[in-house]
């Protein structure tokens, strides 16, 4: 006798309490490491939101004090009144306490930044450098309240990532962990000293992690919004910058003008770009011919900063002043096209100097000053079709800065957030794309990474290329002890050809070798001066291949989790 069917609400019955019993046992198994997470998060989120607030005070304080002035804000103006060997002095005696600090603190003298962070999310399971990060973050204080041209998000976000190193080596958390605990610090820093809350978690997962994982946005989400309340308990909802009334969106017929801004303002960032790696290459050459103490360079640098500053004081410090007259466009053409060339040489000077600080700041100055040349030039030629010029600096400010950083979403959100205008988002988001889609080709797709591709790590290429060199060949080889290891003798046979490997080497050095001599395995030995090689195993190729190919499953598996 056939069965009669189980009727339709019984069996969705069924099903529903079926779901409900596993979202309990989830709950009940997981909720509380989540919660947990959660409220890490929360506390990591506080603290870099402090951290980022008293690297502000801090450097607003020493400012007030070296300079003699409590309006820091406007200090570029107040430095004209100042006598010439002040303006001189402080600067190259703030660079000369950066050298010591870092000669004393850092195994290379160099100011740990946002790369670093980068770095520290891509190959260290999110940790990063703590005392040469404290060292660094020390320096750049001292670099941006004694007259150096840089910016303090840089310095803001590697403290941030020393601070949730500390908690994830606390409770040892694992690599995806570490990596969310990192992301949190990062968007809490940025949004605590920006008063940008989206723009901050935003950054954390596009610039530093660099994938949008689900798992990680509710935890950054937290971080953020805790970074802002900070922010907001000291200096009010006030926007970084005052923007006059742009008026209604009706520029449709000026939209070609900001195509050609953003690529304008892409090659203005390379040139940025580029003038900073080339002053550090210049500064490299000289020190190593001249034999100049390491601790010296950023003297040298301070002083030359001060020379300058002597006629163009506006290059003093994070240049908030200057950005805030381009965007009201209380500057005429020759003094933006003069700014902004001296500009890019001063912060060349203070980053190839080594003085320390960050590249966000400068690249908006630089950017609202680009925008708005452009726009005299533009409302000038076709004075009929076009708007006010504040919209083409702002539009610069955020199309140099997003090509700088690599990070088209997260800048032009923080444009948004630092002006409080979202009128005007069709114009910012336009230039920002051309600007972001030129730049990219001519660098290694922003100034961090390229930095990172001249130290020798191919971050910009993706987890295919780098994660080769995270795996040491020591560690996967096979030792003469092994049950499955190689032939001694024809390890031997190899190593009189010329095909072997140092232990310490990586599978980034080790995979051409297989490419060019097919061979199944090679002898890994290690290297001795004026001794021969000793053989310490074998690596075989098939070992590396699954090293290599876990390693892309699990990045894959994280960021899509």
């Amino acid at each position: 006798m056939a069965l009669k069917p189980r009727p339709y609400l019984i069996e969705q019955y069924g099903v529903a309490r079926g779901r409900a019993r596993a979202g309990w046992d989830v709950l009940r198994l997981q909720g509380p490491g989540k919660v947990t997470f959660w409220f890490i998060a929360l506390v990591v989120g506080i603290a870099a939101g402090f951290a980022a607030l008293f690297f502000r005070k801090g450097i607003n304080a020493i400012q007030a004090f070296l300079y003699g002035t409590e309006d820091v804000q406007h200090l570029h103006s107040f430095i004209g009144s100042l006598d010439w060997h002040w303006v001189v002095l402080i600067p190259t005696v703030g660079g000369l306490l950066v050298g010591l600090i870092l000669h004393n603190f850092t195994r290379d003298a160099r100011v740990r930044s946002v790369s670093d962070v980068i770095l520290g999310a891509a190959m260290h399971d999110g940790r990063v450098e703590t005392r040469a990060g404290l060292a660094s973050a020390l320096a750049s204080m001292i670099t941006l309240s004694t007259g150096g041209s840089s910016g303090r998000e840089g310095p803001v976000v590697h403290l941030a990532a020393v601070i949730s190193t500390l908690v994830s080596r606390r409770i040892n958390a694992s690599g995806i962990t570490g990596r969310d605990l990192l992301g949190c610090a990062v968007a809490a820093a940025v949004s605590a000293s920006f008063n940008a809350p989206i723009a901050g978690a935003l950054f954390a997962l596009e610039v530093v992690l660099r994938h949008f994982a689900v798992h990680a946005f509710a935890p950054i989400v937290i971080a953020s919004a805790a970074g802002t309340v900070i922010n907001r308990m000291e200096f009010g909802g006030l926007t970084e910058f005052a923007l006059p009334k742009i008026g209604d969106v009706a520029f449709y017929a000026e939209l070609p003008a900001f195509l050609l801004l953003g690529l304008t303002c892409g090659v203005v960032a390379v040139v940025l770009m580029r003038s900073i790696f080339w002053a550090e290459d210049i500064g490299n050459f000289i020190q190593d011919r001249s034999k100049l103490p390491r601790y010296l360079r950023p003297a040298a640098a301070g002083a030359i900063l001060g020379v300058i500053a002597l006629w163009f004081p506006h290059i003093i410090g994070v240049g908030y002043e200057t950005t805030t007259r381009a965007l009201a466009g209380n500057l005429v053409l020759n003094e933006a096209l003069v700014f902004a060339v001296l500009k890019i040489i001063a912060v060349s000077i203070t980053l190839g100097g080594r003085m320390g600080g960050g590249v966000f700041s400068p690249s908006l100055m630089l950017g609202a000053l680009t925008g708005l040349a452009f726009g005299l030039i533009a409302t000038g030629v076709f004075p009929n079709v076009s708007g006010v010029t504040s919209l083409y600096a702002l539009a610069g400010m955020g199309a140099v800065a997003a090509a700088v950083l690599g990070a088209p979403i997260s800048t032009t959100l923080i444009v948004f957030e630092l002006t409080g205008d979202w009128q005007t988002g069709l114009a910012v988001m336009i230039a920002v794309s051309m600007s972001t889609a030129l730049a990219s080709r001519m660098v290694d797709r922003s100034f961090f990474l390229t930095q990172m591709e001249r130290r020798g790590v191919h971050l910009a290429a993706g987890p295919q290329a780098y994660l080769l060199a995270m795996f040491v060949v020591a560690r996967i080889m096979r030792r003469p002890d092994d049950p499955r290891a190689a032939d001694p003798d024809v390890c031997w046979t190899l190593i009189k050809e010329g095909t072997y490997i140092d232990g310490t080497a990586t599978l980034e050095a080790a995979m051409p070798i297989f490419e060019q001599s097919a061979v199944a395995f090679i002898p890994v030995v290690t290297l001795k001066p004026d001794s021969p090689p000793e053989l310490l195993g074998a690596l075989f190729q098939v070992d590396a291949l699954k090293a290599y190919n876990r390693a892309l499953a699990d990045t894959a598996a994280e960021e899509h989790s």
